[in-house]
């Protein structure tokens, strides 16, 4: 077993992931419990995670320095690493900062990682703010990158490493064979890749849950609610009441594709019209944070009034993944990103018990099961789109008017990606009404139009993402189409931005 000391990483639960994946057992535990539970159960090694504190703020998470003591190998990984360097000696100061892609180059033999073993591969996923300038007595300097000399460094004769960047990310290329390699190599485990998940024990485990109460189980046409009542469904069959709420703030065709999913499945959905209601809410809000509250207490409020209709109703079943729950302050150091309509947005009297059967699954988990199910392809691999749908991708007021042009605009790059043989290579295609205007030409007549951005983005886990490198003439017809066929916008920008630093959404 490998002991995970969580610091508040917004991937605490994915270095867990992939140390399963490697065939060994985790189990997580808060700074204040490590040093007693390492000692009393003894596990092969210690990650210390990440984390979003400087370790010289004050009530920063910390370990006690007995833990080194152990003869029990240990991995910092960023935070983790600054705390190593903090207790035994060393400088940390806040500068050089690195957020997204760097490339680590090994400088010394080591007993973990060459060069040879990453040749190709050598590209890291970088997020701190504060970086070790100076290593402890007995640390010696294994791998740097461009910005940071003690991107990789270990003390041997202990069994203490730490890297600056992240290997449970995977935008680190390197980053899983690393993982590999302290377990087998420093923790003396063998490795063998082994499956995350098991669908019969799923379904076991919610009818033991449920019993013969019924489940309302909000659904959205997406990959996350498909899977999740797919799954509930199998458990209870009949007593399963999945209930679409048609916002006016999803994609064109949703609640056609939501009627073809549940057709598959064999039960029918129950669909709300709220369109009106949800605008007249929304109406003079905007701020990202409010407006996800207020549709996530107004999603409750239209499941409440539906299941007064339905005896015997107790849960409400939602798609709700990890990340969702992370981003929302998830585990007591994390940093709250957002709140998602699902998570942070609900309220705090809900009448509801939560079945969420996919909490601590990522979303290519989620696509994985969703197949192994036997649910068809073409639900599996809808692109992601967030609960609260368009009303996150209009900065600013959401209107009647300003809706149909991002939905214009939305449509546009859907159609082009899809021509282009790229929907299923990228994550994530959408556009954004920005709320910023800039002067256009159209016509030979001066406009003061608004801007819409592109955030097109490739991911697999959705912890953190890279931009997509288009080619350039699938922006150019997006580009046209959008100004030609869009009114009001004066011109098209494409984000570039990775995550981290930024958010998959803007807000």
């Amino acid at each position: 077993m490998i002991l995970i000391v969580d610091f508040g990483s917004q991937t605490t639960h994915l270095i867990g992931r992939k140390i399963r994946e490697l065939n060994s057992e985790i189990h997580i535990v808060e700074p204040e419990h490590a040093l007693s539970f390492a000692k009393t159960n003894k596990p092969k090694g210690i990650i210390l995670s990440g984390g979003p504190s400087s370790v010289y703020e004050k009530g920063a998470p910390t370990i006690d320095k007995e833990i080194f003591d152990l003869d029990i190998p240990i991995l910092g990984i960023c935070y983790g690493w600054q705390l190593i360097a903090h207790l035994l000696g060393g400088s940390v100061v806040s500068g050089h900062k690195e957020y997204g892609p760097a490339h680590l180059t090994i400088t010394k033999q080591n007993p973990v990682f060459s060069q040879k073993d990453i040749q190709k591969i050598n590209t890291v996923w970088m997020s701190h703010g504060d970086t070790v300038v100076k290593t402890p007595r007995g640390f010696e300097f294994f791998g740097k990158t461009e910005q940071v000399s003690a991107a990789f460094v270990g003390n041997t004769k202990k069994n203490i490493y730490g890297v600056q960047f992240h290997p449970e990310i995977e935008h680190s290329l390197c980053g899983k064979l690393f993982l590999k390699l302290f377990l087998e190599k420093i923790c003396l485990l063998n490795t063998q890749e082994t499956k995350r998940f098991n669908p019969d024990k799923m379904i076991e485990e919610i009818k033991k849950t449920v019993g013969d109460k019924r489940v309302i189980c909000a659904v959205s046409g997406g990959v996350d609610s498909t899977v999740a009542a797919f799954l509930i469904g199998k458990a209870i069959g009949k007593n399963l009441y999945p209930v679409y709420v048609d916002s006016g703030l999803n994609r064109e065709g949703t609640t056609e594709l939501v009627k073809d999913i549940f057709k598959y499945i064999g039960i029918k959905p129950i669909i709300i019209n709220a369109k009106k209601e949800f605008l007249k809410r929304l109406k003079g809000k905007t701020k990202g944070e409010e407006k996800r509250k207020i549709i996530g207490k107004l999603y409750i409020d239209l499941f409440a009034k539906q299941a007064k209709k339905i005896e015997g109703v107790a849960f409400l079943g939602q798609g709700t993944v990890y990340s969702d729950i992370i981003e929302s302050k998830g585990t007591r150091h994390a940093s709250k990103i957002k709140s998602h309509h699902n998570v942070g947005g609900l309220p705090k009297n809900i009448k509801f018990t939560l079945l969420e059967p996919l909490k601590q699954f990522y979303k290519d988990e989620v696509r994985m099961l969703g197949l192994s199910l036997g649910i068809p392809p073409e639900f599996i691999h809808q692109q992601k789109f967030p609960g609260p749908g368009y009303a996150i991708r209009i900065m600013g007021e959401v209107t009647s008017k300003r809706l149909l042009m991002v939905e214009a605009a939305d449509r546009i790059v859907i159609e082009e990606i899809k021509n282009a043989d790229l929907y299923r290579k990228v994550f994530h295609s959408f556009a954004i009404l920005t709320g910023t205007y800039s002067v256009a030409l159209k016509g030979d007549a001066r406009k003061f139009k608004e801007v819409v951005a592109l955030r097109i983005l490739e991911a697999t886990e959705e912890m953190t993402a890279d931009w997509a490198k288009l080619p350039r003439a699938v922006l150019q017809k997006i580009s046209s189409r959008i100004v030609n066929e869009v009114p009001d916008v004066s011109r098209v920008v494409y984000d570039i931005t990775t995550k981290p630093p930024a958010t998959m959404e803007w807000e």
